[in-house]
């Protein structure tokens, strides 16, 4: 319970005594840079082969003959903007952007940067933290949204390919009963983990104490927490929205 408390009053120094817009806005600008632009290469890698390999891991299951193939689109879809593409790009971006996080800000602290800061009289948790949050709620759902179109063009892909099935069947499935709230789910489900996955690796790297070898243990702590925190937000919002 101390630790949720400890949580809870670092996120209220978010919005205390906050600096002028314009210096978030630079500062934005620079989080953005380094959490998305930086993330998107992996998050190519990951979301095509995961579409790929749904694809054919669809397509080896269904045996049966009175089963349509376009069915095999229509499952890697669903599968993709429901749980693959926004909780599985989170995870991945928790362990690169969330370590990044919680190492810079845990360097910060052994160094006794933040205490330079705090003695200027700038609020340290908002200057360095509230930035990071805002850029990784705006960045997350892009990168989101590409990873959802890659992992359906990487379906198309091995499922064509692979000779599992043809274009037009593939292009049939991913059309056929569409429920646009999908989309909607899945990037309301991409900010509330940029927001836990941003804040939890910073409360973590911005209490660190000690040395190089804690800085390290705290990078590892903010993925494995943010991780946790991702999957028990996942089946939340699976319940209370869907």
């Amino acid at each position: 319970m101390k630790i949720i408390g400890q949580f809870v009053l670092f996120i209220y120094g978010l919005f205390a005594n906050r600096e002028r817009f314009s210096v978030y806005l630079r500062l934005i600008v620079d989080e953005c840079m380094l959490i998305g632009v930086n993330s998107v290469f992996i998050v190519t890698i990951v979301s095509t082969f995961i579409g790929a390999v749904s694809a054919v891991q669809t397509a080896y299951n269904l045996i049966s003959p009175l089963i349509p193939l376009y069915i095999i689109g229509q499952i890697v879809r669903d599968m993709t903007i429901l749980e693959l593409a926004p909780t599985i790009t989170c995870i991945v971006l928790a362990g690169k952007v969330g370590s990044n996080i919680a190492g810079g800000l845990g360097t910060m602290r052994i160094t006794e940067q933040i205490d330079a800061l705090e003695v200027m009289g700038i609020n340290s948790i908002s200057y360095l933290v509230l930035p990071k949050i805002i850029a990784a709620m705006i960045t997350f759902p892009m990168l989101v949204v590409l990873a959802g179109f890659l992992s359906i063009v990487g379906g198309f892909l091995a499922g064509t390919l692979t000779g599992e099935l043809t274009e037009v069947e593939y292009i049939k499935g991913i059309r056929a009963d569409f429920n646009e709230f999908s989309v909607t789910f899945a990037l309301i489900k991409a900010v509330v983990f940029a927001f836990l996955i941003a804040s939890i690796s910073a409360f973590q790297g911005y209490y660190t104490k000690g040395g190089a070898l804690e800085v390290g243990q705290s990078s590892t702590q903010a993925v494995t927490n943010s991780c946790i925190a991702v999957l028990f937000a996942d089946y939340l919002l699976a319940e209370l929205l869907l």
